[in-house]
């Protein structure tokens, strides 16, 4: 009797065991990181490259863009805090850089990252043609060493061209000096805040060919316009906005007063400004000004305090991912979903700024 009862135990345990055992397998996998496509979530990191830039973004198809790299040299610095940022994201490899120009705080970290994580496909507007600043050649050069390995493939990017990274669209908008030529679907209006704009010189660097596109998401849409300068915003924007409105305005040259004109600023209209500026590059007082009053502005958001914009022009003190003193090498996050809501996120002291859907 007692060998029947514990046969029959047995064969009602041994079930019980795979069925719970299977249980915490599928719990422990839906609890795994790194898996964006389940929330079907855009996410951003607006990595601290001090006055650099480097912006990573990873869609809910698991791809991922990375706009720019940061400086060369300091040891690796920004490559590291680059593929962290990475690494947080569950990525093993960057399908697509984008670099906007070829200054330095923008393609110098290229020879460290591809040291440290694989990188598909480099996005670029062509050669350099600013062959009278030294560090701008040697940083091109670099680069160019590390496409002749063959390692990454290259894509040449021109105007109202969708590049082909899954879970988003990313259109160009400017590229080696040229621009969209037409407004983009539901643009076009006339921009009364062009005759506000004054009218500067060409400017002749590489700054005026950045690659800068625009991100749609759903409802949301994001620009990143590098570090296109004054005169090819007025272009861009006057008499008639090519652009509409936009959600999230990625500061174009980290906030310096050479570019982020009221004809651009003021029309886009943007919800809320995020700038890559540093401590002492960047945050120019004229610039936070104009962003600080832009029409519909809820938040701007700092990676750094600018020290030019001191206690009276700079954004509030838990919108700064590194304050006064010591950099740390604090950065932003940005999580989005397709219905046009989103967050930001300081890691510095994380606080979460929650934005709803305004469509």
């Amino acid at each position: 009797m007692r060998k029947i009862m514990k046969s029959m135990s047995l064969r009602i345990a041994l079930p019980l065991v795979i069925l719970l055992t299977s249980s915490l397998l599928v719990s422990g996998t839906a609890q795994t990181g790194g898996d964006n496509k389940s929330g079907e979530r855009l996410k951003v990191y607006f990595v601290d490259v001090e006055g650099g830039q480097s912006t990573l973004f990873v869609t809910p198809a698991g791809q991922s863009l990375l706009i720019d790299t940061g400086w060369q040299d300091n040891a690796g610095r920004d490559a590291d805090r680059i593929v962290a940022a990475a690494k947080q994201a569950g990525l093993s490899k960057i399908d697509y850089v984008l670099l906007t120009h070829y200054h330095e705080d923008h393609v110098g970290g290229v020879p460290q990252l591809v040291a440290r994580i694989p990188v598909g496909t480099f996005i670029d507007h062509g050669p350099n043609r600013e062959f009278d600043h030294g560090i701008t050649e040697h940083g091109y050069a670099e680069y160019q060493k590390v496409l002749a390995t063959g390692r990454s493939k290259h894509m040449l990017a021109h105007p109202n061209e969708i590049l082909p990274i899954e879970g988003m669209t990313a259109r160009v908008i400017s590229s080696d000096g040229s621009l969209i030529a037409n407004p983009l679907p539901g643009a076009g209006a006339p921009n009364p805040f062009c005759k506000i704009s004054e009218v500067r010189p060409a400017d002749q660097t590489e700054n005026s060919r950045s690659l800068g596109i625009e991100i749609t998401f759903g409802k949301l849409k994001i620009l990143d316009l590098g570090d296109l300068t004054w005169d090819k915003e007025m272009q861009l924007m006057c008499p008639n906005n090519k652009l509409g409105h936009v959600d999230i305005y990625i500061v174009s040259h980290h906030g310096w007063y050479q570019s982020s004109s009221p004809a651009l600023v003021d029309a886009i209209h943007p919800r809320v400004a995020i700038m890559n500026n540093g401590a002492k590059k960047g945050g120019s007082i004229p610039t936070l000004e104009t962003i600080l009053k832009a029409p519909g502005l809820e938040t701007l958001w700092q990676l750094h305090y600018s020290d030019e914009g001191g206690s009276a022009h700079n954004t509030g003190e838990r919108y700064i991912a590194n304050i006064q003193g010591a950099d740390e090498g604090h950065s932003l996050e940005l999580t989005a979903s397709k219905d046009g809501s989103f967050e930001v996120l300081n890691s510095r002291t994380n606080f979460v700024q929650k934005y709803s859907s305004l469509r």
